[in-house]
């Protein structure tokens, strides 16, 4: 496997023969449907139906030795973000400045804020956690953090499948010799044991698990593939599913301060839903998470780990000295460090006006970031500059952070998204590894913390976002190579 600079390898020879290839892909169509890698349609949206979720046809190649680096770092992460949560001053430090500019911010924190003043029912945490990256060209392909997720983290079940699917494809291209590369990826079982051990720990046998879940769900299969693996592990847990507003409505405290929905006890809330403002487009929304968090249900996540995963915090965390509040073993320090890229504030300081020079005399070598899950917020190019000139003198700068621009190598690949034609074209692509992770503590100590699996998307090379269910970006799964 040679490798240009700035190109990742072919883990098989390209381009297939053409019969070869349609054959393939029809098959693959079939494998994707019938195992569970697929999403309902955004145009023609409909209950009784699914499509394919875009994938890419043979696995993308990851340098070893930069996969087992990452893997191995993700339970030191989850134990720096543990430490964060229950740090209500560096909390209040990320955000005071936050809240005058961010509206949603504002009502995350000030909703973090009420339940502390209170006291929280409910000591016991459970996140799953996914930490992004990208290959750095210009330092030898190192993985680089793009960002960890604290909430809503998706795609563990249709990841799990994606592996499953290429070893099917590398076998059928008659390529058995190549399985032994792919690694084994137990993101579905993770979070489904995970999400049962949080439940067993409420000690209830007759509780349930909430999944809180949005009016339309395109990427149901992802969702009701854990409801399903948590069926086949532990058939006694009842999982029912239910929205924000129906939660307002019919939902209670009891004198314990349990949350009750149609007569179940909530014994784990997991969200599926509440990352984003367009998640709350009334008070209805609100008054329910307010609800969920003020209960003695185990939250997944709770309102100050949802907080410490906005980008503010991975911010700070990037200035000197600040890692070394929170982590005492100097290989842990220099092993996050490393996956670092410089990320700056924008607060009216010294600091934060050069950031804004920065961002205007270079934008092509930034990426510009408000407070925000979900993808398709991010901000490039001269649509920094332009931005930047109209809010440098606004408090509205403070909502965003300016990263340092990851440029990443490309690998050529097949992307197959539903509707397209057969045989498809070879496109350049490039990848972002997100690597999973289960963490269950209390406000003192570390009762889970796991590494529990993977997950890899690709995109064509010239676009700048890559969500999979907007369409832009494609499920794939890494090939190691040394």
């Amino acid at each position: 496997m040679s490798n240009e600079v700035g190109k990742l390898p072919s883990t098989v020879p390209l381009p297939i023969q053409e019969n070869d290839l349609t054959d393939i892909v029809s098959k693959s169509k079939d494998w994707a449907l019938m195992h569970g890698i697929s999403m309902r349609s955004k145009t023609n949206f409909t209950e009784d139906g699914v499509q394919i979720s875009p994938f890419i046809l043979v696995p993308t190649a990851i340098p070893r030795q930069e996969f087992v680096k990452v893997v191995e770092l993700q339970t030191t992460l989850q134990e720096l973000l543990h430490k964060i949560a229950n740090n209500k001053e560096f909390i209040n430090d990320c955000y005071k400045d936050i809240v005058e500019a961010d509206d949603f911010s504002a009502r995350l924190y000030k909703m973090y804020e009420q339940v502390e003043e209170e006291g929280t029912v409910q000591k016991i945490a459970m996140v799953h956690l996914r930490s992004d990256y990208l290959m750095q060209s210009s330092s030898n392909n190192n993985l680089k953090q793009v960002e960890f997720n604290t909430i809503s983290a998706s795609f563990a079940s249709l990841s799990s499948f994606i592996t499953d699917f290429n070893k099917y494809v590398l076998q059928e291209l008659g390529y058995p010799e190549k399985l032994k590369n792919i690694p084994s990826n137990t993101s579905l079982i993770g979070l489904a044991e995970g999400l049962a051990e949080a439940w067993s720990i409420y000690n209830n046998p007759n509780a349930c698990i909430l999944f809180v879940v949005e009016k339309t769900v395109y990427n149901i299969a992802d969702q009701r593939f854990i409801e399903f693996e948590i069926n086949r592990l532990f058939p006694k847990i009842k999982i029912i599913r239910r929205m924000f507003s129906y939660i307002c409505e019919q939902g209670s405290l009891n004198d314990k301060r349990e949350l009750i929905i149609d007569n179940n006890i909530v014994a784990v809330t997991y969200f599926r839903d509440g990352y984003a403002p367009s998640n709350f487009p009334t008070e209805k929304e609100w008054a329910a998470r307010l609800l969920i968090e003020r209960s003695a249900s185990i939250k997944c996540p709770d309102i100050k780990y949802h907080l410490i995963g906005q980008k503010k915090v991975q911010q700070e965390l990037t200035k000197s000295g600040v890692l070394e509040k929170f982590l005492t073993e100097t290989k842990k320090i220099e092993a996050v460090r490393e996956v670092f890229m410089g990320i700056y504030g924008l607060e009216f300081d010294e600091h934060g006006d050069r950031a804004v020079q920065m961002a205007l005399e270079k934008p092509e070598n930034f990426v510009l970031k408000p407070q925000r899950e979900g993808g398709g917020y991010n901000i490039y190019d001269n649509d920094i500059k332009e931005l930047m000139l109209k809010i440098q003198n606004t408090k509205e700068r403070l909502s965003y952070v300016l990263m340092e621009r990851i440029f990443p190598p490309t690998s050529t690949g097949y992307m197959i998204v539903p509707g397209a034609s057969n045989p498809p074209s070879l496109v350049d692509l490039v990848s972002e590894l997100g690597i999973y992770g289960i963490l269950i503590s209390d406000n003192e100590k570390i009762i889970v913390n796991k590494q529990v699996g993977h997950m890899l998307r690709s995109k064509a090379s010239t676009s700048n976002e890559g969500g999979v269910l907007a369409g832009a970006g494609a499920l794939d799964c890494p090939y190691l190579f040394d």
